[in-house]
């Protein structure tokens, strides 16, 4: 986007302006007030006496609200003007624009304040490919009220505008007739509801209620999501501003689905504000230590939606757990297969992972047990469904031709998989990272399937498949002329042999054997790969390298805490540590919010992390990432009933104090300091154990 825009959120509603507040929707600049798929205004355009109005300055006061303070007339070095406005806009209840206009002059004046307005409800797939509107719009008015209403059979959406004021209502907007006293004001209240359905079958779902909150209400959750998050105290002022930017855009990006019992986490705006199977599992597993109570709505949720039949247009198979679900146009007419859509190859093991890793911070014995059927039909779906080839692996290819993804793995653009001369490998294709997400499903399955399910046989069948999955593994996937392991296997069984950030995610999954953890950490932190800022999504030396591509150079935060969990897990304390660094340095060229990606150039080149041109901001697993970092740094790992600590930070970031980790043994501090002459750490230690405070 060559124009800068602002957003505001509120889990299933937001709006993009530009920089004067107004929305003008082209292909280029997503603009407009967007709910459950569907822009429900592509207009709004302020104008006083025919003419736009000029920015002064933004005021970014939540996720939820901001102020915009303009002028008439046309900007010049000095701007004389007799009137301002300020409008206010926010989001809670519905769209609310509050209008100010200021008279600073010592006569009074009279003026035409005018409001274009319009709706294309257009479902989200359609802004960037403008399509012809298959069904029927109209627009009334009466009441004082402006209403654009679309019908396509039994799919329904309107846009209900009303004012606190009278105006004068035409098809496109509203029109006031102003008069101000010599430093007098004026003031109006615009609000813009969208409405689904006619609002009948959204009324009894946790959407009815979570629509109907107010802006205080909205204020007070965000207090009360940000104190029963951990206190966070540190000698780095750009890791402080980072944690609290995420905690605030984790919270702004719950969903309130219409199918969930409690909001989830979304993977990004303005593209991505909706259930990801994928995205919403690692953001859950990122924020365990910090945000637990996210993960329980989404195991339930994707444990309910999980595949139980054959569809080709979906991509469904029993046991797979969902990669998208879409309440647009375009869904609901199946000209896109997303209601919901399963092309995702590592979702259904990442499931059974995330099961485990939340009973292990928690205790919840009863939401394992609960979803003991949905865990073992993903356990199932590993060996039955997602071997393509009969080779032992997980596989993926794209049943739907039509719209599916080439790539399902979370790399999944279309170029993302190569070998090291840029060929792109044939279909079905078996990524690395995948079989260590299946590795790491099966032990973990084995874990509780003998804690919990009662099924010791199930178990030790899970972890022969487990022992053996590794020592073919590490077989087949080594690149032994390089000493790295391949980024896939192609259908023959021939290693795709780039040089990839994925091998990271292995040592995460524990799939890597010990004496050859040294050499993939080396790699990863070594000049090809590691960029200064963080570890590139494809080595420099390889053929479809590219800074600025999106899975072939940019870096990813998101990728690199993973990454950094993984080194840690293998005892590389230093790369875990510099790669956090690296992040937390980045963020602080975006003021605290790492966006989705940023371009892989080195850092000695450019000075400052480059900006992917059309990164998600903010993004689910890139505001999750800052907490995988902070758990890394003090490698805060449950046991039992209490919290280990054993921190390892980097030179500029020499104290971590996090206070009320929430988890099974109530609450717990951790602390972590760096030791200046001798660059060690000193052993964290446990302060407050078995406080009754779950959190």
């Amino acid at each position: 986007m060559n124009e800068k825009t602002v957003s505001i959120l509120d889990g299933n509603t937001f709006v993009v302006t530009d920089e004067r507040g107004d929305v003008t929707a082209s292909p280029d600049l997503p603009t407009g007030l967007f709910s459950f798929d569907t822009r429900f205004l592509s207009t709004w355009v302020l104008r006083i006496d025919g003419h736009r109005l000029n920015a002064l300055s933004q005021d970014d006061l939540h996720f939820f609200e901001t102020r915009f303070f303009l002028v008439p007339g046309r900007p010049t070095h000095y701007i004389d003007a007799k009137l301002s406005v300020i409008r206010e806009q926010s989001i809670g209840a519905a769209f609310v624009e509050r209008l100010t206009v200021l008279n600073h002059d010592i006569a009074p004046a009279t003026l035409t304040l005018r409001v274009d307005m319009d709706t294309d409800f257009a479902d989200l797939f359609e802004i960037k490919d403008v399509q012809h509107k298959r069904g029927t719009k109209s627009v009334h008015h009466d009441d004082g009220r402006l209403r654009y209403s679309y019908r396509r059979e039994t799919f329904q959406r309107d846009t209900v505008i009303s004012s606190t004021l009278p105006a004068r209502i035409d098809d496109d907007g509203m029109t006031f007739d102003v008069t101000l006293e010599p430093r007098g004001q004026w003031q109006t209240e615009l609000r813009v509801e969208p409405v689904i359905n006619g609002g009948d079958t959204a009324s009894p779902t946790i959407w009815g209620a979570y629509r109907r909150r107010a802006r205080p209400q909205v204020r007070q959750e965000l207090e009360h999501w940000i104190d029963r998050a951990p206190q966070l105290l540190a000698d780095n002022p750009n890791l402080t501003t980072a944690y609290e930017r995420s905690l605030i855009d984790l919270a702004a990006m719950r969903y309130a689905s219409l199918t969930a019992t409690g909001p989830i986490p979304t993977a990004g705006l303005p593209w991505f504000m909706t259930l990801f199977g994928r995205d919403s599992i690692f953001i859950s597993l990122q924020t365990m230590p910090f945000l637990p109570r996210l993960t329980p709505p989404v195991l339930r949720l994707l444990g309910s939606l999980q595949g139980g039949s054959l569809d080709d247009l979906r991509e469904e198979e029993p046991g797979k757990i969902l990669h998208e679900f879409r309440y647009g146009e375009s869904a609901a007419f199946e000209e896109q297969p997303h209601t919901p859509y399963y092309g995702s190859a590592d979702a259904t093991p990442l499931f059974v992972i995330l099961l485990d890793e939340y009973e292990r911070w928690s205790g919840d014995a009863e939401l394992v047990r609960g979803l003991e059927r949905q865990a073992r039909a993903a356990l199932h779906w590993i060996d039955e469904y997602g071997d393509l080839v009969g080779n032992g692996y997980v596989s993926y290819w794209r049943r739907n031709t039509r719209n599916g993804l080439e790539n399902q793995c979370w790399k999944d653009s279309w170029d993302a998989i190569s070998y090291r001369d840029g060929r792109l490998s044939a279909l079905p294709r078996a990524t690395c990272e995948l079989q260590g997400y299946a590795y790491d499903a099966k032990i973990r399955g084995a874990r509780l399937a003998r804690q919990f399910w009662n099924d010791p046989a199930y178990a030790d069948r899970l972890e022969r498949e487990a022992a053996d999955l590794k020592q073919r593994f590490n077989r087949d996937f080594w690149v032994a002329d390089g000493e790295y392991y391949a980024l896939a296997l192609d259908p023959d069984g021939t290693p795709v042999d780039a040089l990839a950030s994925n091998m990271g995610h292995l040592l995460w999954s524990g799939i890597v054997e010990p004496d050859r953890a040294g050499k993939v950490a080396e790699h990863l932190l070594g000049p090809a790969m590691f960029s200064g800022w963080g570890v590139r999504t494809l080595a420099e030396t390889e053929a479809r390298y590219n800074p600025v591509g999106y899975h072939v150079g940019s870096v990813w935060p998101f990728d690199n805490s993973i990454i950094a969990w993984g080194l840690r897990r293998y005892g590389f304390r230093e790369e875990a540590a510099r790669i956090a660094e690296g992040m937390v340095e980045a963020s602080g060229f975006f003021d605290g919010r790492l966006p989705e990606a940023f371009a892989g150039y080195r850092r000695e080149l450019t000075g400052y992390p480059v900006e992917y041109p059309t990164a998600c901001s903010p993004q689910g697993w890139s505001a999750g990432a800052v907490l995988l970092l902070l758990r890394t740094m003090l490698d805060l790992t449950p046991y039992q009933d209490h919290l280990g600590v054993d921190p390892h930070l980097p030179p500029s970031i020499p104290r971590i104090e996090l206070l009320d980790v929430p988890g099974r043994w109530g609450r717990a501090d951790a602390l972590g300091r760096r030791a200046e002459r001798h660059q060690r750490q000193h052993t964290g230690l446990l302060a407050r154990l078995g406080r009754s405070d779950n959190g």
